[in-house]
């Protein structure tokens, strides 16, 4: 900022010396001793003017950046506060069932058997929680160093359909892949599986019974779309905005039983952008959610956002 306003000072001041005045036309050196005190009295001035808006340039400066602290600040505090609250429900049943069972010694094997399948589930899900806090924090702050190769998306999703079998014949539900054969981006295999196999365990859990999951894919000058939907019960508008916000849950009592852990989504995003891409969720004309999202054939190295 001082910078800018000494140039223009300078600009100034060679057309004062060299013409006086905007009328003259030819060089003549200043004559008068009023012209020699006004030209300093100006440069005083300039100087000041651009000491005052640097300090004033520098003053924004930190203010914004302690805002920014104080925003990241805010947003790891609320962070900390739900992973601390999601680890609680799991740990506290793990420690009642394990409690009540060393301290009955006469316990009956069928009540015994169903505490130790309930600590078995907790434990489940307490390490997929601490898998899902590990992927994040890899995609936050070591995204360099994860190994990158080339990924037959067709194939990956075709075993995630496979891997869902069972899931999706326990809901009457059906999964309709319309993927072209070879779609094949360069990236990182786990967090790619992670995009398609976190939203198809959503739409499992959410769309609702006797419902159908449609993928496709249209290919683009540098990548491909693809769009995942399902033709369920689809979220209200206001949701939309947040679906991808680390621990956020429309019904918390309902996902916990569902047994997410509140990231799969986020994990999404931050695995789409990783991968040069951007996503975004929206309703259906006729029913249920649609995520469309984009994935570079070759990534983007080193660029990052959320």
């Amino acid at each position: 900022m001082w910078v800018s306003v000494m140039v223009v000072f300078v600009i100034y001041a060679t057309i004062f010396i060299v013409f006086e005045d905007y009328d003259r036309k030819y060089f003549h050196p200043l004559s008068e001793v009023s012209d020699w005190h006004l030209l300093v009295f100006s440069l005083v001035v300039m100087i000041g003017l651009g000491w005052l808006l640097h300090r004033y340039a520098r003053r924004m400066d930190e203010r914004i950046s302690r805002e920014q602290q104080e925003r990241q600040n805010q947003m790891r505090r609320e962070l900390t506060q739900n992973i601390a609250h999601e680890l609680k429900t799991p740990v506290a049943s793990i420690l009642g069932y394990t409690e009540t069972i060393l301290e009955t010694p006469n316990i009956d094997n069928d009540t015994k058997t169903k505490f130790i399948e309930r600590t078995n589930a907790q434990a489940r899900r307490l390490s997929a929680l601490l898998q899902d806090i590990s992927t994040l924090n890899k995609m936050d702050y070591a995204s360099d160093i994860l190994q990158r190769e080339r990924v037959d998306i067709s194939a990956m999703v075709a075993d995630i359909v496979l891997e869902s079998e069972h899931a999706l014949t326990a809901r009457g539900m059906a999964f309709k892949n319309c993927l072209p054969e070879d779609i094949c981006v360069q990236g990182n295999w786990q967090l790619l599986y992670g995009i398609f196999r976190n939203l198809t365990d959503n739409a499992i859990n959410y769309a609702g019974p006797n419902t159908t999951i449609t993928l496709t894919a249209e290919q683009q000058a540098d990548g491909w779309l693809f769009s995942f939907s399902d033709n369920g019960a689809g979220v209200p508008s206001e949701h939309l905005p947040r679906l991808f916000e680390r621990f956020y849950r429309l019904d918390k009592g309902r996902s916990r039983d569902m047994g997410g852990t509140g990231l799969g989504l986020a994990i999404v995003k931050n695995a789409v952008v990783l991968h040069g891409g951007n996503i975004a969720a929206s309703q259906n004309e006729d029913g249920g959610l649609r995520f469309e999202f984009t994935l570079k054939e070759r990534e983007r190295r080193g660029k990052k956002g959320e």
